[in-house]
């Protein structure tokens, strides 16, 4: 089984902790509504995917 060799300092631990941020989802405009979705999902305001209806959204 592979166990390290040394002990791993705290700095350098911080410094690989330290890349896990979040980002914002990546956002595009809808063909239909121009609203903006995020990508590879279906609208939330008109339902549509692709240039048809997946969902049906109460008004």
């Amino acid at each position: 089984m592979a166990v390290p060799k040394k002990k791993m300092s705290r700095s350098r631990t911080r410094r690989r902790k330290a890349q896990w941020k979040l980002n914002r989802p990546h956002t595009s405009t809808c063909p239909q509504c121009h609203s903006p979705k995020i990508s590879h999902r279906a609208c939330p305001n008109c339902g549509t995917y692709r240039g048809r209806e997946v969902v049906v959204v109460e008004e």
